[in-house]
């Protein structure tokens, strides 16, 4: 059910992926309190990563082969060409650190994965970054269900703080990454 979550979440960014992956983490954690064991947060952790990273590479497939149609709607928005400007000149300097930002930013991974293929980017320039992405936003997800189960026991306020904390993390992406104006806008 998470690596479902997860994977799709790229094409309809309202399913609540992060809150199903803090939600298992934070019952692995109540299961490792009452049985004395060490929960297997490794395998949430890769099964959330895995099903980040097909996901992305899904959009950025289906937007690298979407043709004229997909080239026509992002050229109608100034947004989005600027964005996917931006995305481009990033990835071919090397610096896929916005990839990784866009992660944890509402909707940043579905902006980011399809521009990537619709600017028709090498594959090769963006899936370690998507990987890189895909294992910090799980391991972050699953250490705020998982603390935050210890610190507050496994309780319905646990989960609602460790969500609160990951859209947090999500509005200070956004922040981050919102469009500056121009130096010619802003005089």
């Amino acid at each position: 059910m998470v690596a479902l979550s997860v994977l799709l979440d790229v094409f309809v960014p309202l399913l609540p992926s992060g809150v199903l992956v803090i939600t298992a983490a934070t019952a692995a954690a109540a299961g490792s309190a009452a049985t004395g064991q060490v929960p297997d947060v490794m395998a949430l952790i890769l099964c959330a990563t895995t099903a980040s990273v097909l996901g992305d590479l899904a959009a950025y497939c289906l937007a690298f082969r979407g043709g004229a149609r997909l080239d026509r709607a992002i050229a109608r928005s100034r947004r989005l060409t600027t964005a996917q400007e931006r995305l481009g000149e990033a990835l071919s300097a090397g610096g896929g650190a916005l990839v990784v930002l866009a992660r944890f930013a509402p909707a940043g991974r579905s902006v980011v994965s399809l521009l990537a293929g619709t600017a028709h980017r090498r594959a090769r320039d963006f899936l370690p970054w998507s990987a890189l992405a895909g294992l910090s936003w799980a391991a972050y997800s699953v250490a705020l269900g998982y603390f935050g189960a210890h610190w507050l026991g496994a309780t319905w306020l646990a989960t609602a703080v460790s969500v609160a904390a990951l859209f947090g993390a999500g509005a200070a992406a956004a922040y981050v990454m919102r469009p500056r104006p121009s130096p010619a806008e802003a005089s």
